[in-house]
């Protein structure tokens, strides 16, 4: 009796970045909002830049901005989500990716490079929203960060699903998969990680991230490392990123005004 065979292929690649065309042109604004969602709807001049970076398994299109969003936006933030793939566990060609993309917003909008670029997100977009900062093309003003994952390596072990993600995502590279884990893994990173302002937030009942082997012991070896504009909010009970108690919601919105330039 016959078998068959069936084999599904992962690729790593956001489909997207095919739009970019030659090597080593710029992205133009058409090719950036194939590969982003930009709300620039509320009129600049613009005071600061923040790039949105989704959770894990997420492919959703944006249609809307969220309540919050609407509030930066008409204090003077245009915001950039981009779609980098649901596992791209910000791998080298999402970070070139995101690269290109603020870049082409910058010009477009003729965003002076004075005005800050800030990275936010929440589980594997908070992950994204600290790592990101370490590789930019652009420095990174600040950081806010929800139920981020900080250590990949100890990620990989802590649910069935993920193994397959951090493969598929660094899959290709000229290195061993430890090494590329160690290049991508904030923990591995503190160190070259700017000392700039971060808003970390954590539930103590957080069951896919967990508080004690991530923010717990990040934001412990950030602070040992010089690192001093760390601010940390510890939110017992909840669940995965959340409720975030109103009080400390309105605490990140003002750290976020704060970081305008006036």
């Amino acid at each position: 009796m016959k078998r068959l065979l069936i084999i599904f292929f992962c690729i790593a690649v956001p489909a997207a970045v095919f739009a970019v065309g030659e090597k080593g042109r710029k992205l133009t604004m058409g090719e950036a909002r194939q590969m982003a969602w930009i709300f620039d709807s509320i009129p600049g001049p613009y005071r600061g830049v923040m790039v949105s970076f989704h959770g894990l398994n997420n492919t959703k299109l944006r249609a809307a901005p969220s309540s919050e969003e609407r509030m930066l936006a008409k204090k003077g933030y245009l915001i950039i989500h981009p779609y980098c793939g649901p596992w791209h566990w910000m791998n080298r060609q999402a970070r070139e990716m995101v690269d290109e993309i603020v870049d082409a917003v910058y010009e477009e909008y003729g965003i002076p490079d004075s005005v800050p670029l800030v990275t936010m997100g929440g589980s594997m977009g908070g992950f994204c929203a600290i790592l990101y900062p370490r590789y930019a093309r652009r420095p990174v003003s600040a950081c806010v960060a929800n139920c981020p994952v900080t250590d990949i390596k100890y990620h990989f072990t802590e649910r069935p699903d993920l193994p397959r993600t951090f493969r598929c995502a660094y899959w290709g590279y000229d290195n061993t998969f430890e090494e590329s884990m160690t290049e991508h893994n904030p923990m591995d990173q503190v160190r070259e990680i700017p000392d700039i302002p971060f808003f970390i937030m954590q539930t103590s009942g957080d069951r896919s991230v967990s508080k004690a082997h991530h923010s717990d012991r990040f934001v412990k070896a950030m602070r040992k490392s010089g690192h001093h504009g760390v601010v940390y909010k510890e939110i017992e009970g909840g669940k995965h990123c959340g409720p975030i108690p109103a009080e400390i919601q309105k605490e990140k919105r003002d750290f976020l005004l704060r970081v305008l330039k006036e």
